[in-house]
Order: structure tokens, then sequence, then C-alpha cells
């Protein structure tokens, strides 16, 4: 995927990280088999704390979760993970060995936890497996730019018309769907008070742009949303 817009706000990378395990060898695969345990963690539970030693590297297999960064007195969400994400993968580099950020379960999930150092030496053995890791790296770069430009960049209304494009395209792709996230968890992706998300999805509400039935969303005007979007 290229990004050459940084006003197109990405809340998630869009390739699978399944495809840096397909250049494993038959060998590589029941070496990593034989090196993960698989987790199942209720929705809400912690998948990796921020400043814990990091000994494994996470593959999300099923679910969905948050990326973040721990702060005071707000945390702030760099990205949100769909199956078949790696999660953990900043913490590789030489000299580290702690997670750099925390990550939580928005569903009942299931995850595999890979040995790191074990991670480390397929990077080392297998240049391909290698050059997809560093796709996946340069991929989440180029998306935390993103998400920063519209933060520091872009008015209330832009930064959450943002998040819900975000959300229907690469999270839930559809026009209508359950919103998984609280109104709290916006307001962290968003970098603004619980209070503004509410103000401001009644201001969607009350210009039909969107739909709001409980935890359901309805896009009702995908023209107007973007246009918000786009000029912030």
């Amino acid at each position: 995927m290229v990004i050459s817009d940084y006003s197109i706000n990405n809340c998630t990378v869009d390739s699978p990280a399944v495809s840096c395990f397909d250049t494993l060898s038959e060998e590589e695969k029941e070496i990593v088999r034989k090196n993960q345990i698989d987790i199942n963690y209720r929705k809400g539970e912690i998948i990796c704390k921020q400043g814990s030693f990091a000994s494994h590297i996470m593959y999300l297999r099923e679910g969905l979760a948050k990326i973040y960064l721990e702060g005071k007195p707000k945390n702030l969400i760099i990205k949100i993970a769909p199956s078949n994400q790696l999660i953990g993968l900043p913490s590789l580099f030489d000299g580290n060995n702690t997670f750099l950020y925390s990550s939580m379960t928005y569903l009942d999930s299931k995850v595999s936890l890979i040995d790191i150092n074990v991670f480390k030496q397929l990077l080392r053995r297998n240049a391909n497996f290698a050059s997809e890791v560093i796709n996946i790296l340069n991929e989440n770069t180029v998306q935390t730019y993103s998400r920063f430009f519209c933060l520091t960049r872009k008015q209330l209304h832009g930064r959450l018309a943002d998040i819900i494009i975000c959300l229907s395209q690469r999270i839930f792709k559809a026009e209508t769907f359950d919103l998984a996230i609280s109104r709290s968890d916006l307001a962290e992706l968003t970098g603004m008070s619980t209070e503004s998300v509410i103000r401001i999805i009644k201001d969607f509400k009350d210009d039909k742009i969107i739909q709001v039935s409980g935890k359901n969303i309805k896009i009702l005007d995908y023209e107007k949303l973007r246009k918000i979007s786009e000029v912030g």
C-alpha cells in the first residue's frame, strides 16, 4: 500500500501480516510452531504492557485490539489492530528489551505468542521473511505519520470523520457496522475529550451524515463525511 497524502488518516494498516509467514520454508514454519503458544483473550484483556519485558512477538489471529501509548491523564491510541496483524515489532531492535506500547483487546481474540529470539533468528536466516517484516514496519510508520498529521493539523470534526471513514473502510469493511469501541476510546483516537466526541456525533446525526442506534453506526452521506475529513 502506498500513502502519498498525509491528510488521509488511517486508524490501521491495510496489509495482513500473514504474508511474511508465507515466505518461510516448511522447516522454518515448524520452528515457529514449536516456539509459539496460542492464547485466547477475552474482551478488555491486556495483550502486552508498555515497559514490560518483551519476550514474544504477538500475532493476532482473530479479534480486534487497540495499540496505545500510556500517559497521564489520558492514553493515546496509535492504531487499531484487526485480525492477521503483528503486535510488538518495534521491540525488535538491538539494545531494547521492553514493549514500547500497550495493547488491549476490543473483542474476544486469539493470539499466537512467538518467542522473540526465534523471530529474530528467522529474520537473520531468511531474507524474504526479513523483507516482508520491513515492509510491515514501514507501512506502520507511514500510518503513524498520517495519524499524527491529522491529530495536529485538523479540527475536531475532521478528526472524527477520519476515524469513522477508517473504521468503515479498513476495519469493518461496510457502511453499516456495530462499533466495538467506546466513546472514550474514540476520544483517545482523535485526541479530544469524550464530551467533544459525543457532541460531534450528534452534529453528524443532526446533519444526516450518519445514523446511530446504540452501538450501530450507518453512514448515510459518505461524500459529505469525506469532505469534512479533507477540509479538516
